[in-house]
């Protein structure tokens, strides 16, 4: 990386504050969604090639994975480097967070929009059979106002709506509320090959059921279904997107998210998951988000190869370099075989802490992808008291050499929501009523 590390500097209040605005603002840079585009995926595939403008392209298991090494750090002066910065960034936040509380300026309750929405929310039911204001979630949201600043409650009652939804820009603060009990499903069944009113492929993001470009949005007890048939490895076009998340400050509790390939597009901004399911088969959990998925279950639903996550954290693309995905106390589980990740960018980053790794799990545990030099590129992979006969404890002697087995100064900064800044914005579901 050729950075070196340095100790975490000693910050006044106003510095301290200064910092943070900084630190936060990376975080919500806009980046087309062209160089976001992924393609087709294949497993034991001789003569691929690094796609240009960042998309995913075919995978070869097995390739620039750096051979095994004991799960321990890559090359000094880079992997070492690149794990110390993420525990000194911890530290500085820790530091901006003390600063205010010495200044009288910490703030524990949540940010001022958010909590102004949450004080005039406003509810409207969704059924099918007609008995609520809304037969469909489409007319619910248009019916929203455009830059609303009140939460929106959407009682949506069980049943299928066979609807593709889009949740705009303009719309923050909207809820999904669903009976996790007694779920509403939300079905479409585009692929990234569906041929859109322009006649051309509506592509990997035109392909989701559920898209949410707005920020503040809410889900809690509805599944988010994309049933197109489960393309084979390698088939062009099989990418079929559940649901995209692109606006920030989303949270999900109890939902399912259900698909194949790209099951979950982890767009942008900060998310958090709460006791959802995960069900996909190739990188269906991916994106540049900055999200932390805690109590959830992972499940591969294919015999054959599956990837859980493409997290695409770079450098050289703005307001990438903060994201990553942690997964906190999860489960994983499902047929074939199961790779934790894959690296979509030079500086991916993933981190499970407290997850059960089912058998499934292979042993070498990560794929480098087309990164020539994992260990050279920030590439940051890491487990933390994690258990289960696929776990790093089982296979350590196998996994690749440049992912970590954490210790406990390594994975704090990944091991609650202070890693998706929580404290600000996470608040618990509305009751059902």
């Amino acid at each position: 990386m050729g950075q070196k590390c340095h100790p975490p500097p000693v910050l006044d209040g106003a510095a301290a504050i200064a910092v943070l605005a900084t630190l936060l603002a990376s975080s919500f840079v806009s980046v087309s969604s062209s160089n976001v585009q992924q393609a087709s995926f294949a497993v034991h595939t001789a003569g691929n090639t690094p796609s240009a403008g960042g998309q995913h392209s075919s995978l070869v298991i097995g390739k620039n994975n750096g051979g095994g090494g004991g799960g321990g750090a890559g090359t000094a002066g880079s992997f070492e480097e690149f794990v110390a910065e993420n525990v000194e960034s911890y530290n500085v936040n820790m530091q901006i967070y003390t600063a205010k509380l010495q200044t009288g300026a910490a703030v524990k309750s949540v940010d001022s929009a958010l909590s102004a929405a949450e004080a005039g929310a406003a509810r409207y039911v969704v059924s099918p059979d007609g008995k609520g204001k809304f037969r469909t979630i489409t007319e619910a949201v248009k019916a929203v106002p455009d830059y609303n600043k009140k939460r929106v409650i959407l009682d949506i009652r069980p049943g299928t709506y066979r609807e593709k939804v889009v949740v705009p820009y303009t719309k923050p603060f909207i809820t999904f509320l669903g009976n996790p009990k007694n779920p509403a499903v939300i079905m479409w069944a585009d692929t990234a090959a569906t041929r859109g009113k322009n006649g051309a492929p509506v592509g990997t993001v035109g392909s989701a059921t559920v898209a949410v470009e707005a920020d503040y949005f809410m889900a809690s007890g509805i599944v988010f279904k994309n049933n197109a048939p489960m393309a084979a490895p390698g088939a062009k076009g099989g990418q079929a997107v559940a649901l995209r998340v692109w606006g920030t400050k989303a949270a999900f509790y109890s939902c399912t998210i259900d698909g194949g390939q790209d099951t979950l597009y982890d767009h942008q901004g900060l998310h958090y998951f709460k006791s959802c399911t995960i069900r996909g088969s190739v990188d269906f959990i991916f994106g540049f988000g900055r999200s932390l998925y805690e109590d959830c279950a992972i499940v591969s639903v294919t015999s054959q190869t599956a990837v859980l996550t493409a997290q695409q954290r770079t450098r050289s693309i703005a307001g990438a370099a903060e994201s990553g995905f942690s997964f906190l106390r999860c489960t994983i589980s499902g047929a074939g075989q199961i790779y934790l990740g894959r690296a979509w960018g030079d500086s991916s980053r993933v981190v499970y802490s407290y997850t059960s790794m089912s058998k499934e799990v292979v042993p070498v545990g990560w794929d480098g992808w087309e990164v020539a030099k994992p260990a050279q590129s920030g590439v940051y992979y890491g487990e933390y008291k994690c258990t289960g006969a696929g776990a790093v404890a089982a296979a350590a002697h196998k996994r690749i050499s440049w992912s970590i087995i954490l210790n406990d100064a390594q994975a704090k900064p990944f091991t609650g929501t202070h890693f998706i800044y929580g404290d600000s914005w996470i608040l618990p579901p509305p009751k059902l009523v």
